[in-house]
């Protein structure tokens, strides 16, 4: 459906704790809507909400949608809300969408709510299988220090400001385009970035083929800039098809060229050249050679944008990061702790690869596989994701609101890294308490403890920290 935001006064978000619903509740409570929502459970997206005075409670009720009175907040008239917009995790079933179509209120998707968003500012809109929040909020940080007082969204807080969303004073919307949902295709931008087309979400796109058609489709809507990653290979094949796109990478192809890249454990050094023959170093202070090309296309948009390369460079010289991306979570006992949303095997072998670059004693992989539909499809191909760790601790599949699969779960990722890497060090553990067990036993000073999920093993690390003490 088409959302006029011109016409609604109270928007009702259902599952309102989540990443993305949260930061587009911040974004319509800024600009001028009355936000109420709830969730199955807290979060510390929802307790921003409610410390801000939306709102916001846990739990689903009918009443939360026939009776606003009952979250906290004066709605006028005791008025039912105009809109219920959902998270694309809330089922048709749930009590409050239920409630809303009895009473005739329009109840529209993740989707249809963020293209409404971006219909009010000029649209850059990050889309890719993975890298998008990163490259997104690189490039938030850079026009927002550059003066342009740009608003954003995207899935992840921001280390900055703690949040995954500002409504700003200026002309530009830099926004996270998922394709999960097929939201991406929804938004209508005026530019845009494609960072990366791994297999995915192939339940919905049927196969690869699919897939890579949505991509098209994305890019063909867009009448300005349209950036792809060329080492990429979709994205180097829609580079080359004529189809106007620029291109960056460390190909010599690209028109945005990374070179000369210097690793350490906590940042990472390299030379970016221009078209024109312009060339800078760039100073991140996260590590990884994905970083650098995040970085990479986040100073190409903003160069697009009148924002040049020097000064790019100058701002991320200072890029804190987002949470959960290769994000330092402390140490004890000698061993450091790390946790990173990498949940593809694309994206495992490069955290992996970068944390191998670090120096540590052991890296020691702890991977929690995420969705019983993407475990069924992808399993076999994350049989060498793992070559970069010394000891790998496989979980059960977090299921992320999906039924469980016959025959589907963490063991066949065990199953594919033994079939690849016989004598790799493998541990299968389909039970918490026995995972946190045999780490406590197993880590040793100078080794990196690695978490690398999109599910809960996120609260893992400060489990082990408070277990090993200083």
């Amino acid at each position: 459906m088409t959302v006029d935001l011109d016409r609604v006064h109270h928007i009702h978000v259902v599952g309102v704790g989540g990443a993305g619903m949260s930061a587009i509740a911040t974004v319509l409570a800024a600009t001028g809507h009355l936000v109420t929502g709830s969730d199955l459970k807290s979060s510390a997206a929802f307790e921003r909400l409610r410390a801000a005075g939306l709102g916001v409670v846990v739990g689903h009720r009918a009443e939360h949608v026939s009776d606003p009175s009952v979250l906290g907040v004066e709605v006028p008239g005791g008025r039912a809300p105009d809109l219920v917009a959902r998270s694309s995790a809330v089922p048709d079933g749930n009590v409050e969408i239920r409630q809303a179509r009895r009473a005739g209120i329009p109840v529209c998707s993740r989707a249809d709510i963020l293209a409404a968003i971006c219909r009010l500012r000029r649209t850059l809109a990050v889309a890719g299988t993975h890298g998008k929040t990163t490259t997104a909020s690189m490039l938030a940080l850079i026009l927002g220090e550059a003066g342009q007082r740009p608003s954003f969204i995207v899935g992840g807080d921001v280390n900055e400001i703690g949040s995954g969303a500002v409504w700003g004073a200026g002309e530009w919307l830099v926004v996270e385009a998922d394709e999960s949902d097929g939201t991406f295709l929804q938004l209508a931008p005026e530019a845009a970035v494609v960072t990366s087309v791994e297999a995915d979400h192939l339940d919905r796109y049927g196969s690869v083929e699919g897939l890579h058609g949505a991509f098209e489709e994305f890019l063909s809507g867009v009448q300005g800039l349209r950036l792809v990653c060329v080492d990429d290979p979709w994205g180097g094949r829609f580079a080359t098809a004529g189809a106007g796109a620029v291109g960056y990478g460390w190909s010599a192809a690209a028109d945005f060229r990374l070179s000369q890249l210097r690793a350490t454990r906590t940042g990472a050094v390299f030379g970016l050249e221009g078209p024109e023959g312009d060339a800078v170093e760039v100073r991140l202070p996260v590590p990884g050679a994905y970083n650098a090309l995040n970085a990479a296309a986040a100073m190409a948009c903003a160069d697009h944008l009148g924002v040049p390369l020097a000064r790019g460079a100058e701002i991320l010289a200072r890029y804190g990061g987002v949470s959960r991306r290769y994000e330092f979570r402390g140490e004890a006992a000698g061993v450091t702790f790390v946790d990173d949303y990498a949940h593809l095997p694309g994206e495992v072998s490069a955290v992996l690869a970068t944390a191998r670059s670090g120096g540590w004693r052991r890296v020691v992989c702890v991977y929690q596989p995420h969705r019983y539909t993407r475990t069924a499809a992808l399993w076999r191909q994350f049989g060498d994701s793992f070559h970069d760790a010394d000891f790998v601790a496989l979980t059960d599949v977090y299921a992320a609101g999906e039924s469980p699969r016959p025959g589907v779960s963490g063991k066949l990722l065990v199953d594919s890294v033994l079939d690849v890497e016989p004598h790799k060090r493998v541990g299968w553990f389909p039970h918490r308490q026995d995972l946190l067990r045999y780490l406590v036993r197993e880590l040793r000073p100078g080794d990196l403890c690695l978490t690398l999920n999109a599910g809960d093993l996120t609260t893992l690390p400060e489990e082990l920290i408070a277990e090993l003490g200083p």
